[in-house]
């Protein structure tokens, strides 16, 4: 059965406590509803009396504007895609820097070079948390161009990183409220730490025949999110390839983006 609670009753409520408690004799708000699966309903923020309503089988944000009045965002201003690149390095392993194997982890070696520089960036015009998804190609061989076959299991970890306005531009380490994204992480051999690593992720590659086994057209995909100030900024990856013994196998190198490479950056809005 449904209670109706008519004005006169909730201005003496208000008038006696200050406070109107809804399933609850104990408010300890101006207004508190009780019961673990209440909600609370607004026709004004409906999809039928409000164009900002994104509809069935969707969920608008609400945001508190200079009154404290509850009001919906736009489209505009909920989620933006701001990047979708396919394709997005360059296929040509020769001009782009290798990643060498390492016998322990966190060797991570920044790798990969945009096909289209002048295309390559993205530029945020006011704060948001940036979700990143990202499918990256890589190969391994030996000795350049040889199938690796010592039967070693092989941990191929890549991540995604931002450089401020362009491809060689300062790597993000901090997000906007000041704190280091995605921890740290060894660059080339462990020369320096740096933090900005997003979407890390991996898989184990081992292959037993020298003249068999697949050693190109993998891929590995990853997703993330950071809370980044306005500015211009630049998806750019580093990987690592770690193996426990490395005696005896040769040079084993690995080369990100020799085959399509997808990066989307999507801002979700909340000012």
């Amino acid at each position: 059965m449904k209670k109706y609670i008519t004005l006169s009753v909730l201005l003496t409520a208000l008038g006696a406590n200050c406070q109107v408690g809804i399933k609850t004799t104990n408010p300890q708000e101006g207004v508190h509803v009780g019961g673990a699966n209440s909600t609370v309903r607004i026709e004004g923020l409906n999809a039928a009396n409000n164009t900002n309503n994104l509809g069935v089988g969707n969920s608008s944000r609400v945001y508190i504007d200079a009154n404290g009045d509850l009001v919906l965002g736009s489209k505009d201003n909920n989620i933006e895609i701001l990047f979708d690149a396919e394709n997005y390095l360059k296929d040509d392993k020769e001009n782009v820097n290798n990643v060498i194997q390492h016998g322990y982890g966190d060797g991570y070696t920044y790798a990969g070079i945009p096909r289209d520089i002048p295309n390559s960036t993205f530029t945020l015009t006011r704060p948001a948390i940036v979700e990143i998804n990202y499918s990256v190609s890589w190969n391994i061989e030996k000795n350049a161009n040889l199938r690796v076959g010592d039967s070693y299991a092989r941990v191929v970890q890549t991540l995604l990183y931002f450089r401020q306005g362009s491809y060689v531009g300062p790597v993000v380490t901090t997000d906007l409220e000041g704190n280091l994204i995605g921890g740290a992480f060894e660059i080339d051999g462990g020369t320096s730490t740096l933090g900005g690593g997003l979407g890390i992720t991996g898989q184990y590659y081992s292959n037993g025949a020298t003249g068999t086994g697949e050693i190109e057209n993998f891929h590995n995909t990853g997703s993330d999110y950071v809370k980044l100030p306005p500015g211009t900024y630049c998806p750019m990856f580093s990987a690592q390839l770690a193996v426990t013994d490395t005696s005896g196998s040769g040079a084993m190198k690995m080369y990100l983006g020799t085959a399509n490479d997808e990066v989307q950056i999507i801002a979700h809005y909340y000012n």
